[in-house]
């Protein structure tokens, strides 16, 4: 995928990315009790469940986390070459485009999945910059993490630290 098609998926996902977390923020109530600013949406369960997944998600996740998994211990000490991470970054990317695809979810669990999307394409991103490479994938790892604890996928094995 070329640079300009990489922006452009990640300008449309960052778009429903932000719309939804603009809707969160217009529809969801004050509660002075538990404020948590500026109405940045967050990760939560599904009234102490986690949310219900589709076979491509399911696949999309898994393929993610096998190609991170391969690399984290050359992630982890720093020593993943920078053709690689680019080659993790295409990955991830092309899941996160597959997922967004055919995903078939409830509202709102695919308004919780658009929040670990936003940091799978973060990372993916930094991922590509010399500099910021580690922490991209740090950001995805994390991203993975999350989808364990939020979302139900009994055969999804998390990544081992």
């Amino acid at each position: 995928m070329n640079i300009k098609s990489r922006l452009s998926s990640f300008a449309t996902i960052t778009g429903m990315v932000l719309s939804l977390l603009g809707a969160t923020a217009i529809a969801a109530p004050a509660n002075t009790d538990h404020d948590h600013g500026d109405g940045v949406a967050e990760l939560k369960l599904d009234s102490g469940s986690k949310w219900a997944i589709d076979e491509p998600l399911s696949r999309a996740m898994t393929n993610i986390r096998n190609a991170v998994d391969k690399e984290y211990d050359a992630i982890h000490s720093n020593q993943l070459a920078e053709e690689k991470y680019a080659a993790l970054a295409k990955k991830v990317t092309n899941e996160v485009n597959y997922m967004v695809e055919n995903c078939k979810l409830e509202p709102e669990a695919d308004a919780q999945l658009h929040l670990i999307i936003a940091d799978l394409m973060e990372g993916s991103t930094a991922m590509e910059s010399k500099t910021n490479a580690q922490d991209g994938a740090v950001k995805v790892i994390g991203a993975i993490e999350n989808y364990v604890t939020y979302f139900n996928d009994p055969d999804f094995k998390p990544i081992k630290h």
